[in-house]
């Protein structure tokens, strides 16, 4: 049976900034070609890309080299799998674990954040987590935000408040949420930093290490009013809290550097900070991905799943009192995942036909 390159029956979308498709039209794709890889916040959609993130992982293991990891949120725990020896099944562990977790109806924001902490001892334990800094290619960095004001209080009216400042705010000028937050870049001692913003939302930077390196996991996955906030060893006494809050979907200067930033991701867009989300005029720095290629599953894959769509935190609303329906339908979706890392490997061995590539 012929194969076809088109995008509308492939389960994975691929685009490519205009420096990348420039470069795969001339060489192809290579696993040494890849220097950095956003992993994205997105929490339960996470589990509807373990098989691409599998492919992903499996074929630049054919081309050792450095390359810079950069996660906000669960994308941070994703990459912190795929450091392990043992990549795919760390990666479907975490999905599996994710996948067992529940709620009633009465949950209280410390018993997730309890639940979360054991999820993290569950899937990484202890040598594992120490093991991320000293990966011998890999360097890791996760994205954390320190919380300004009302942000910075675990009470709900208060925190609520916080945030619908922030949203105001954020609509009105996206440099302005740096009354609200302080971004921090967690990052492996090794990395070089190539992606460091310069924009006008205030940065520090904090070194990883064997004292802050549990506390920083679980800060940026800290979705305000869901998660308590973290304090981190070492650093200004603060709340830390989720990173997607400012960096939802890695808006960086990854084109700083010639190497190729390959994305894989829950959708075709890239957004900002979270609050864009809700703005559909906030797109993200074209020169920023000029050297990117992102990968995501197709409409026509979404429509195959479960709901039509990738597993999300609203599906534990949604099936309150119901999870093994839930569980369900998110182990399917992980089922399904293969697809897109073999859609990703066809198009390797196919010689990364550029009729399947779209403009980022």
């Amino acid at each position: 049976m012929t194969r076809t390159h088109s995008s509308r029956s492939s389960p994975l979308v691929i685009k490519a900034g205009p420096a990348a498709l420039a470069r795969i039209r001339r060489d192809g794709l290579k696993p040494a070609d890849i220097g950095f890889l956003p992993g994205a916040a997105g929490g339960p959609k996470a589990i509807g890309i373990t098989g691409l993130d599998q492919a992903v992982f499996s074929w630049l293991a054919e081309a050792p080299r450095s390359r810079e990891l950069v996660g906000a949120s669960i994308g941070g725990w994703r990459f912190a799998c795929a450091m392990q020896a043992r990549p795919s099944a760390a990666l479907a562990k975490l999905a599996e674990r994710y996948t067992e977790e529940g709620y009633t109806a009465s949950v209280t924001t410390a018993e997730i954040t309890w639940q979360t902490e054991l999820m993290l001892q569950d899937v990484l334990g202890e040598d594992d987590i120490q093991a991320l800094l000293r990966h011998p290619h890999y360097r890791l960095s996760l994205m954390l935000v320190e919380s300004h004001g009302l942000l910075a209080s675990e009470r709900k009216p208060a925190l609520l408040a916080g945030l619908g400042a922030a949203a105001l705010l954020n609509a009105a000028s996206r440099p302005a949420i740096r009354h609200c937050f302080t971004r921090v870049i967690a990052h492996d001692p090794r990395s070089s930093l190539a992606f460091l913003p310069s924009d006008k939302l205030p940065t520090r930077t904090m070194a990883l290490s064997s004292a802050n390196l549990r506390a920083a996991l679980m800060g940026t996955v800290a979705i305000p009013g869901v998660l308590h906030g973290v304090s981190l060893p070492g650093q200004p006494p603060a709340v830390y809290r989720d990173g997607g809050l400012t960096d939802y979907h890695l808006d960086l200067p990854f084109a700083r550097s010639d190497d190729i930033t390959l994305y894989p991701h829950f959708t075709d867009r890239i957004v900002p900070g979270w609050f864009d989300k809700f703005l559909p005029w906030r797109r993200h720095h074209p020169a920023h991905h000029a050297n990117t290629v992102l990968l995501a599953p197709s409409a026509d894959y979404l429509a195959t799943l479960p709901g039509g769509k990738l597993p999300d935190r609203n599906d534990f609303h949604r099936f309150l009192g119901r999870d093994d329906e839930r569980r369900r339908d998110w182990r399917q979706a992980t089922a399904e995942s293969q697809r897109l890392g073999d859609a990703f490997m066809t198009w390797l061995e196919q010689g990364c036909p550029t009729d399947r590539l779209q403009a980022l």
